[in-house]
């Protein structure tokens, strides 16, 4: 006779992001239990993790991962205060962080890059015109000192577009997201004023703006509001098709966000990354590079005291790192450089 067990199914929540969760349908009853592991954190690889999760289930069906698509804010707090089994952030945990875990429970986090992104200018204009930003353009427009599109700087910057005499209404993220932490990191260092006045962090004090929740909920908020623009990750940008610009980069080039572009972005810095695997690489030397890139960093304790959790989860990260690479580019990520998944799987093998 058959009976009710979990598979995995996404389902939206509005503009709070993307939450993988079980949902029941009929199977042949099984005879042993499910490993059950949940997850909680940034929305900038939720599209990527939602794939991923839906192939592994397929080859996996005693395993049930949950992720929630909370920001990275919260994904921070939740490994933090111990209610998930991991937590997933585009911007790294703080020296102060990793302390309070270690000294809380005698062993440490783990950070594991997963993915390249990268966070880009969408705005909603009259046709949409491809726009040329310089990092003065964008700190000026969120430093709440270039208030319409026809500043002369955007002038400048876009000789040859007729640019509309209108407010720009300026967008960002209502709670603590590491896409804001990418953007806030890439302004911290092209903007000095940016630095001293609002500085990085998962959350801050915008001098100007409104909010919205999840790079869902920014995405959304850019499509139905005229004249706006506001940072969402790029493969928001690319599966909703909405309009982006070219940012100038350390070089002095336009770039266009792509996948060859954040590749670049990583190609500089990641023979260089220290073992913790924490590393920005916003405003990334090369020609090629697209300045606001970023890699996506899961969070595992290094012990985990559930055999099957641990083994569960040691099997997930090895087939994320190598299979499920080749998944990355049709939804616009780049991969993690070969030698630096080939340090990761060998701290993921060290895991307790």
């Amino acid at each position: 006779m058959a009976r009710l067990a979990p598979v995995f199914l996404e389902r939206s929540l509005g503009a709070g992001g993307l939450l993988l969760a079980a949902v029941l349908c009929a199977i042949p009853a099984r005879t042993h239990a499910q490993t059950v592991v949940t997850g909680a954190g940034g929305s900038f690889p939720a599209p990527i993790y939602s794939a991923w999760l839906e192939a592994y289930k397929k080859a996996h069906p005693d395993l049930q991962i949950n992720y929630q698509a909370i920001g990275s804010g919260g994904g921070i707090r939740q490994i933090l205060e111990g209610n998930v089994d991991f937590g997933a952030t585009d911007g790294p945990m703080s020296d102060k962080q990793l302390q309070i875990y270690k000294d809380s429970r005698g062993f440490g986090i783990i950070h594991l890059p997963t993915v390249l992104g990268a966070a880009v200018p969408a705005y909603n204009l009259p046709g949409n015109p491809e726009l040329n930003f310089t990092p003065e353009i964008l700190a000026g427009i969120y430093l709440g000192q270039i208030t319409k599109w026809d500043d002369p700087l955007l002038h400048e910057a876009n000789p040859k577009v007729n640019l509309p005499s209108a407010a720009i209404v300026v967008l960002h993220r209502s709670e603590g997201s590491g896409t804001t932490y990418v953007w806030a990191d890439y302004l911290s260092k092209v903007s000095d004023t940016w630095r001293s006045k609002v500085g990085r962090g998962f959350s801050v004090n915008w001098p100007a703006g409104l909010p919205a929740r999840g790079n869902q909920g920014l995405a959304e908020l850019v499509q139905r509001t005229p004249s706006s623009l506001g940072y969402i990750e790029l493969s928001y940008a690319v599966q909703k098709k909405i309009a982006y610009g070219r940012v100038r980069n350390s070089a002095g080039n336009f770039i266009k966000a792509d996948l060859e572009s954040v590749t670049a972005a990583a190609a500089e810095v990641s023979a260089h990354v220290s073992d913790d695997f924490r590393v920005s690489i916003t405003n990334a030397p090369g020609k090629d590079a697209f300045p606001i890139a970023s890699f996506s960093w899961l969070l595992i304790p290094a012990r985990i005291q559930d055999s099957s959790k641990k083994k569960a989860i040691m099997s997930f990260l090895t087939w994320s790192l190598t299979d499920g690479q080749s998944m990355t580019e049709q939804l616009s990520y780049g991969r993690v450089p070969a030698a630096m998944a080939s340090r990761e799987l060998a701290a993921i093998s060290r895991i307790q």
